[in-house]
């Protein structure tokens, strides 16, 4: 599978920031936000639908100054489908994270990290008031038994 092609990135519907050591993705259509470490950055960069693995894992050892082969970029890529960074491709090869752990534990740091949270709804991520809280922008928390008086704040009904 070191010949295999890499999945083609996906570009819709995400907003992209790049930081010094770490990529920030936010999926407009999911409400999940991403936070890529530089190896799986660089993978993520890497898939064009036209570079293998181990031309990614050569791309990647220059970048990182340190030893990748193409089971550390098929990891990344694992990664990626799972949180659909990528398009769907054909079936990538099973690589066992704890023999990577292993292989690179003296360089952990060049494993592929993605940390994944799924945003609020806006409807979810509004707040209430309390009482004795201004009710002008956000309502009076239900279930408190709250109402929002004539001058804008919440009171006991």
């Amino acid at each position: 599978m070191k010949r295999a092609l890499l999945p083609r990135s996906r570009t819709d519907n995400l907003v992209i920031r790049e930081l010094d050591d770490e990529t920030l993705v936010y999926d407009t259509d999911r409400d999940e936000a991403h936070c890529l470490n530089q190896t799986a950055a660089l993978v993520w960069a890497q898939c064009d639908g036209k570079t293998t693995a181990l031309q990614a894992a050569n791309a990647l050892q220059s970048k990182l100054d340190t030893s990748v082969d193409s089971d550390l970029v098929w990891l990344a890529v694992k990664q990626l489908e799972r949180f659909h960074l990528v398009e769907n491709s054909a079936k990538s090869p099973f690589v066992s994270r704890r023999a990577l752990v292993l292989k690179y534990a003296p360089a952990a740091l060049a494993l592929p990290v993605i940390m994944s949270i799924s945003a609020p709804t806006p409807a979810g991520a509004i707040s209430c008031a309390h009482a004795g809280q201004s009710c002008a922008s956000i309502p009076c928390c239900p279930g408190e038994g709250l109402f929002c008086n004539s001058t804008n704040f919440c009171q006991l009904g």
